[in-house]
Protein backbone atom coordinates (compact mmCIF):
# COMPACT_ATOMS: atom_id res chain seq x y z
CA UNK A 1 0.00 0.00 0.00
CA UNK A 2 0.87 3.25 -0.93
CA UNK A 3 0.10 6.42 1.56
CA UNK A 4 -0.09 10.03 -0.30
CA UNK A 5 0.40 12.78 2.09
CA UNK A 6 1.63 16.48 2.66
CA UNK A 7 3.40 17.12 5.78
CA UNK A 8 1.53 18.35 8.91
CA UNK A 9 -1.37 17.86 7.13
CA UNK A 10 -4.70 15.83 8.20
CA UNK A 11 -2.68 12.96 6.53
CA UNK A 12 -0.71 12.61 9.37
CA UNK A 13 -3.39 10.90 11.28
CA UNK A 14 -2.86 8.30 8.76
CA UNK A 15 1.01 7.84 9.08
CA UNK A 16 0.25 7.73 13.11
CA UNK A 17 -2.24 4.87 12.37
CA UNK A 18 0.08 3.21 10.30
CA UNK A 19 3.08 3.77 12.47
CA UNK A 20 0.91 2.57 15.48
CA UNK A 21 -0.03 -0.60 13.58
CA UNK A 22 3.10 -1.52 12.81
CA UNK A 23 2.30 -1.47 9.20
CA UNK A 24 4.85 -0.90 5.99
CA UNK A 25 3.79 1.17 3.92
CA UNK A 26 5.26 3.44 0.44
CA UNK A 27 4.84 6.94 0.98
CA UNK A 28 4.22 9.67 -1.36
CA UNK A 29 4.70 13.34 -0.55
CA UNK A 30 2.21 15.37 -2.81
CA UNK A 31 2.23 19.20 -3.33
CA UNK A 32 -1.17 20.44 -3.21
CA UNK A 33 -0.17 23.95 -4.55
CA UNK A 34 0.79 21.96 -7.85
CA UNK A 35 -1.23 19.13 -7.30
CA UNK A 36 2.12 16.71 -8.10
CA UNK A 37 4.08 14.02 -6.06
CA UNK A 38 7.32 13.52 -5.33
CA UNK A 39 7.29 10.49 -7.67
CA UNK A 40 6.22 12.92 -10.14
CA UNK A 41 3.00 11.71 -10.87
CA UNK A 42 -0.43 14.32 -11.19
CA UNK A 43 -2.22 13.55 -8.17
CA UNK A 44 -5.58 14.77 -9.35
CA UNK A 45 -5.33 11.26 -11.57
CA UNK A 46 -5.15 9.59 -8.20
CA UNK A 47 -7.32 11.66 -6.59
CA UNK A 48 -9.51 13.72 -8.29
CA UNK A 49 -10.66 15.14 -4.84
CA UNK A 50 -7.25 17.34 -4.86
CA UNK A 51 -6.50 16.39 -1.22
CA UNK A 52 -4.57 14.34 1.41
CA UNK A 53 -5.07 11.48 2.67
CA UNK A 54 -5.35 9.17 -0.87
CA UNK A 55 -4.27 5.18 0.14
CA UNK A 56 -3.57 3.37 -3.10
CA UNK A 57 -4.51 -0.45 -2.26
CA UNK A 58 -2.06 -3.21 -3.80
CA UNK A 59 -5.36 -3.88 -6.37
CA UNK A 60 -5.06 -0.80 -8.02
CA UNK A 61 -8.04 1.09 -5.67
CA UNK A 62 -8.09 3.96 -3.81
CA UNK A 63 -9.47 5.22 -0.71
CA UNK A 64 -9.76 8.34 0.16
CA UNK A 65 -11.31 10.68 3.37
CA UNK A 66 -9.34 10.29 6.06
CA UNK A 67 -11.98 9.04 8.35
CA UNK A 68 -12.19 6.29 6.00
CA UNK A 69 -8.45 5.91 5.65
CA UNK A 70 -7.82 5.03 9.46
CA UNK A 71 -10.06 2.96 9.95
CA UNK A 72 -9.07 0.67 7.06
CA UNK A 73 -5.55 0.98 8.07
CA UNK A 74 -6.39 0.03 11.95
CA UNK A 75 -8.72 -2.86 10.57
CA UNK A 76 -5.10 -4.51 8.69
CA UNK A 77 -3.56 -4.64 12.19
CA UNK A 78 -6.13 -5.81 14.81
CA UNK A 79 -3.98 -6.63 17.21
CA UNK A 80 -2.48 -2.90 17.92
CA UNK A 81 -5.77 -2.44 19.37
CA UNK A 82 -6.29 1.07 17.52
CA UNK A 83 -10.35 0.52 16.80
CA UNK A 84 -12.89 -1.86 18.15
CA UNK A 85 -14.92 -4.66 16.22
CA UNK A 86 -17.24 -3.69 13.91
CA UNK A 87 -20.47 -3.81 15.15
CA UNK A 88 -19.90 -2.71 18.69
CA UNK A 89 -20.47 -0.15 20.32
CA UNK A 90 -17.54 0.91 21.42
CA UNK A 91 -16.84 0.88 17.28
CA UNK A 92 -19.53 3.43 17.25
CA UNK A 93 -18.09 6.05 19.66
CA UNK A 94 -14.90 6.33 18.23
CA UNK A 95 -16.61 7.26 14.74
CA UNK A 96 -18.44 9.18 16.78
CA UNK A 97 -15.54 11.33 17.83
CA UNK A 98 -13.68 10.90 13.97
CA UNK A 99 -17.21 12.42 12.52
CA UNK A 100 -16.63 15.46 15.20
CA UNK A 101 -13.11 16.24 14.90
CA UNK A 102 -14.00 16.14 11.10
CA UNK A 103 -16.84 18.46 10.96
CA UNK A 104 -16.21 20.72 14.10
CA UNK A 105 -12.23 20.83 14.08
CA UNK A 106 -11.24 19.97 10.80
CA UNK A 107 -13.39 21.83 8.90
CA UNK A 108 -13.09 24.66 11.59
CA UNK A 109 -10.12 25.05 10.68
CA UNK A 110 -10.86 26.32 6.64
CA UNK A 111 -10.99 29.96 7.24
CA UNK A 112 -7.55 30.00 9.17
CA UNK A 113 -5.93 28.48 5.94
CA UNK A 114 -7.93 30.69 4.00
CA UNK A 115 -5.96 33.67 2.80
CA UNK A 116 -8.60 35.52 1.31
CA UNK A 117 -10.53 35.11 4.68
CA UNK A 118 -11.30 38.57 6.38
CA UNK A 119 -9.65 39.67 10.42
CA UNK A 120 -13.54 38.93 11.48
CA UNK A 121 -14.00 35.65 9.55
CA UNK A 122 -10.60 34.35 11.30
CA UNK A 123 -11.58 35.72 15.03
CA UNK A 124 -15.04 34.06 14.57
CA UNK A 125 -13.04 31.04 13.25
CA UNK A 126 -11.11 30.68 16.82
CA UNK A 127 -14.44 31.83 18.72
CA UNK A 128 -15.92 28.41 16.96
CA UNK A 129 -12.72 26.48 17.68
CA UNK A 130 -12.05 27.44 21.07
CA UNK A 131 -15.86 26.51 22.36
CA UNK A 132 -15.34 23.33 20.59
CA UNK A 133 -11.98 22.91 21.96
CA UNK A 134 -13.84 23.74 25.61
CA UNK A 135 -16.31 20.37 25.43
CA UNK A 136 -12.82 18.24 24.18
CA UNK A 137 -11.07 19.52 27.41
CA UNK A 138 -14.10 18.72 29.78
CA UNK A 139 -14.44 15.13 28.11
CA UNK A 140 -10.86 14.84 28.88
CA UNK A 141 -10.68 15.52 32.50
CA UNK A 142 -11.54 12.42 33.49
CA UNK A 143 -9.80 10.14 30.71
CA UNK A 144 -6.87 9.92 29.14
CA UNK A 145 -8.22 9.26 25.73
CA UNK A 146 -11.19 10.00 23.54
CA UNK A 147 -12.81 6.91 24.11
CA UNK A 148 -11.64 5.52 27.60
CA UNK A 149 -8.22 4.81 28.52
CA UNK A 150 -6.94 3.25 25.37
CA UNK A 151 -5.46 5.26 21.92
CA UNK A 152 -7.32 4.83 18.80
CA UNK A 153 -7.92 5.86 15.55
CA UNK A 154 -10.10 9.30 16.89
CA UNK A 155 -6.80 10.40 18.87
CA UNK A 156 -4.66 9.72 15.98
CA UNK A 157 -6.98 12.39 14.09
CA UNK A 158 -7.60 14.65 17.12
CA UNK A 159 -4.10 15.21 17.70
CA UNK A 160 -3.30 15.95 13.36
CA UNK A 161 -5.79 18.79 13.89
CA UNK A 162 -5.30 20.10 17.03
CA UNK A 163 -1.56 20.61 16.62
CA UNK A 164 -2.48 23.03 13.97
CA UNK A 165 -3.31 25.61 17.04
CA UNK A 166 0.24 25.82 17.26
CA UNK A 167 0.97 26.77 13.45
CA UNK A 168 -1.72 29.30 13.95
CA UNK A 169 -0.55 30.60 17.18
CA UNK A 170 -4.19 30.05 18.95
CA UNK A 171 -3.40 30.61 22.59
CA UNK A 172 -4.14 26.27 24.39
CA UNK A 173 -4.57 28.10 28.52
CA UNK A 174 -7.89 27.61 28.76
CA UNK A 175 -8.14 24.14 28.43
CA UNK A 176 -5.12 22.03 30.23
CA UNK A 177 -6.59 19.09 29.80
CA UNK A 178 -6.88 19.69 26.25
CA UNK A 179 -3.06 20.58 26.18
CA UNK A 180 -2.07 17.35 28.92
CA UNK A 181 -3.74 15.53 26.34
CA UNK A 182 -1.33 16.53 23.12
CA UNK A 183 1.61 16.13 24.92
CA UNK A 184 0.95 12.73 26.40
CA UNK A 185 -0.02 11.44 22.07
CA UNK A 186 3.19 13.29 21.40
CA UNK A 187 5.34 11.41 24.01
CA UNK A 188 3.77 7.91 22.46
CA UNK A 189 7.16 6.63 20.99
CA UNK A 190 5.51 5.87 17.77
CA UNK A 191 4.12 9.12 17.06
CA UNK A 192 7.29 10.41 17.32
CA UNK A 193 8.18 8.65 14.88
CA UNK A 194 5.61 9.52 12.40
CA UNK A 195 6.43 12.94 13.30
CA UNK A 196 10.28 12.78 12.61
CA UNK A 197 9.24 11.05 9.04
CA UNK A 198 7.43 14.02 8.30
CA UNK A 199 9.82 16.62 10.01
CA UNK A 200 7.63 18.10 12.28
CA UNK A 201 9.20 17.56 15.76
CA UNK A 202 11.15 20.92 16.04
CA UNK A 203 7.15 22.30 15.18
CA UNK A 204 5.91 20.40 17.94
CA UNK A 205 8.62 21.10 20.56
CA UNK A 206 7.56 25.09 19.89
CA UNK A 207 4.03 24.33 20.91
Amino acid sequence: MKLYYTPGSSSLASRIVACEAGLTLEYDKVDLKNRTTASGRNYIKINPKGYVPALALDDGQVLTEVLVVVQFLADQAPQAGLIPQAGTLDRYRVQEWLGFIGMELHKGFAPLWNPLSSDDARRMAVDHLKRRFGFVDRHLEQRAYLVGERFTVADAYGFAILNWTSFHKIDMADHPHLAGYMKRIAERPKVRQALQAEGLVRALADR
